[in-house]
């Protein structure tokens, strides 16, 4: 169905295959595991950020991954010449099933969850779970569509990283999730810290050089706000933040609001319950 599921080779007389080849199921359990686990997904998602944030958030990491598997397609087939490449097929909801697993690894981390009613997981190893399946997929010749999943894991991370827009208790714009537990480097294990932790920062710099990643409002307490949190920083900057916040906006109405007149009932209060002096007493004869 080239009018409806993406496929690099004919896909670019037919654009719309973008986002219709998400709605295009080629088997029944395909079918079953998405009306299974997308609609309450999307529904608890809907409650948190809204209809609108949440609509965005799904669009990002689905037109980004059609799209980089398109533009993937095509550079394999130029350096190899193989025609395959340009009749690879995609379709389904795999993009939105990842990006679903991501956000629950921010939101709900710890949660634990029944995979099949037998295996017990938390939320934040099963992103990476399914990553390390697509990735097996791929290197033993099941590129299409299992490399849409490594797509889909990295942007949509880098839309919650970096681009979802949410307000302080200001009113100033925040953006994205700058805290150390939702960093990309705690996605691998230990011993690829160093490496990953080198590749971020690079990526970030030259992000940030070229203006492609948003500042988000001044920080409170220092005057500025660290958007990449050093290996010594934890979540618990993000509380910090807010404490620092409601204290500067306690200390705002403090100031607006007229001070009593302490002096004064401090003084009426004293002279009420001082006892006379010696100098005042009455002389008894």
């Amino acid at each position: 169905m080239p009018w409806l599921t993406l496929i690099p080779g004919s896909s670019i007389f037919f654009p719309w295959t973008l986002v219709t080849s998400v709605f295009v199921e080629r088997s029944i359990i395909e079918l079953i595991v998405s009306i299974i686990v997308i609609p309450p997904s999307l529904r608890y998602l809907e409650r948190l950020w809204g209809a609108r944030e949440t609509f965005k958030f799904l669009l990002w990491p689905l037109l980004a991954s059609n799209v980089v598997a398109f533009g993937f397609n095509w550079i394999e087939f130029i350096a190899t010449k193989n025609v395959m490449f340009l009749n690879m097929e995609y379709h389904g909801q795999m993009a939105i099933q990842t990006a679903v697993l991501v956000a629950f690894t921010q939101l709900i981390p710890e949660h634990q969850v029944q995979v099949m009613g037998v295996l017990r997981a938390r939320v934040k190893t099963l992103p990476m779970a399914y990553l390390t399946l697509s990735t097996v997929m791929c290197l033993i010749g099941y590129q299409c569509p299992w490399i849409i999943i490594q797509f889909a894991w990295l942007f949509s991370y880098l839309w919650l990283r970096l681009y979802k827009k949410s307000e302080d208790s200001l009113g100033h714009p925040i953006y994205g999730d700058r805290s150390e537990t939702f960093a990309f480097v705690q996605w691998f294990p230990p011993f690829l810290h160093t490496p990953m932790s080198l590749l971020s920062n690079t990526a970030y710099n030259l992000g940030s050089k070229f203006h492609l990643i948003p500042s988000s409002a001044p920080d409170v307490e220092s005057g500025g706000y660290t958007a990449l949190p050093g290996p010594g920083s934890t979540r618990a900057e993000a509380e910090r933040r807010r404490a620092m916040a409601l204290k500067a906006l306690d200390q705002r109405v403090a100031n607006a609001s007229p001070a009593p007149p302490e002096a004064a009932s401090s003084s009426a209060a004293k002279a009420a319950v001082e006892p006379p002096s010696k100098a005042n007493a009455p002389t008894t004869e």
